[in-house]
């Protein structure tokens, strides 16, 4: 399915379609698991390793390591932000010493400028590249890179291997998984909503996310009476396209109950457009990633739920892996991280908890050392 101009309407039976068309093409992680049992035992002890204090490397590389990192982290959504700030904190409390090269984006950017980025970062010969998978033309680079075999690639925000790629898979996929976060907010509207519950989707750019995100929200509520989905659209994956396509959404649909959004820029502008139609209360809008913008809405009474994502473990799981590599260790393929669902009843002495633990390191940024281990540089 393509956008056409700012949004576009899309009916139910063709987000089927297009969900069986998107994610066939990559395996469940516990479909990956069943199929490769190896992987399980290195999943479970990588796990217990992200979770305990840091131990630090005692045979040290002959040289700095290099690092480049390409994030679309020019968005109101602060992951990708915090996820460079534990992962480097975490580097320096492994005394793994490197060189750090950042490439920041808008989502859904100009391929032109992401292709620049790239090219700009494979000509340094980096040891380690991180980058993102979201669409054919990720996909097209990254068998490129991995078919050269270097630089080692993780890959950030996708927990299921590409199933073309067998054999030849890169060397990390690491995040928060898409599928099971938007099962988690499904299963929580099915037991707190009452029935019928007619609700619109807010889609990301098409794509991956847009897939695991929204189609998966879709599949899990059912297409029975009880959740009816009226409408959804596409966005340009920015605050201001998500509030045009929910007030789009909104006037053609006013007895909406629920507005799914599936980013946490999304959700906002979801929200900016319910002020405005002075509906806040009336329709809800659910957050994707419980970072600090969707915890500030959920406690000023704007967003009713979010799945939090226990932000700072990935970040410290690709330390781990590239501390694992040097040392000659085996890595599990994919890392996964863990939720927590977070509504507007739950307690705050309780959100602080939460908030201890998914932000340990980039909430703290004194846990950084002086950079003086780090080059860090940014085009």
């Amino acid at each position: 399915m393509k956008a056409i101009g700012l949004a576009l309407l899309v009916c139910c039976l063709s987000f089927q379609i297009s969900a069986k068309e998107s994610l066939k093409d990559y395996w469940e992680l516990s479909e990956y698991l069943a199929l490769h049992p190896e992987q399980v035992p290195l999943t479970e002890t990588f796990a217990v390793t992200v979770q305990n204090d840091p131990v630090p490397l005692t045979q040290l590389p002959k040289k700095p390591i290099s690092i480049a990192v390409i994030y679309p982290a020019e968005q109101i959504s602060d992951y990708w932000r915090r996820n460079i700030t534990a992962f480097e904190a975490r580097l320096q409390a492994l005394n793994i010493p490197y060189t750090l090269t950042p490439y920041y984006t808008k989502p859904a950017t100009e391929s032109r400028e992401q292709t620049q980025y790239l090219l700009d970062a494979l000509q340094s010969s980096p040891d380690y590249l991180i980058f993102t998978l979201d669409s054919l033309k990720h996909r097209k680079f990254i068998e490129r890179v991995i078919g050269k075999g270097k630089p080692k690639l993780m890959l950030q925000n996708i927990t299921t291997p590409v199933k073309a790629w067998q054999a030849r898979q890169p060397f990390m996929y690491v995040g928060f998984d898409h599928a099971t976060g938007s099962r988690m907010l499904a299963n929580f509207f099915q037991s707190t909503e009452p029935t019928p519950l007619k609700y619109g989707v807010l889609y990301f750019t098409p794509g991956y996310i847009s897939s695991a995100r929204g189609d998966t929200f879709i599949d899990a509520m059912g297409n029975d009476e009880l959740y009816q989905m009226q409408t959804a659209y596409y966005t340009k994956a920015n605050r201001q396209s998500a509030y045009t396509a929910a007030l789009s959404a909104l006037k053609a649909y006013p007895k909406l109950d629920l507005l799914y959004a599936c980013s946490t820029d999304i959700a906002l502008g979801a929200i900016d457009a319910l002020k405005e139609l002075g509906l806040t209360h009336q329709v809800k809008v659910n957050g994707w990633g419980g970072g600090s913008a969707e915890l500030d809405a959920i406690k000023a009474g704007e967003m009713d739920v979010t799945v939090m994502r226990m932000n700072d473990d990935t970040g410290v799981a690709m330390a781990e892996a590239i501390k694992a590599d040097l040392s000659a260790q085996p890595t599990p393929l994919v890392y996964s991280g863990q939720f927590a669902i977070v509504t507007s009843q739950t307690p705050e002495s309780q959100i602080e908890r939460l908030k201890q633990r998914a932000f340990r390191y980039s909430d703290h940024p004194q846990l950084l050392a002086t950079q003086s281990a780090a080059q860090v540089t940014n085009p």
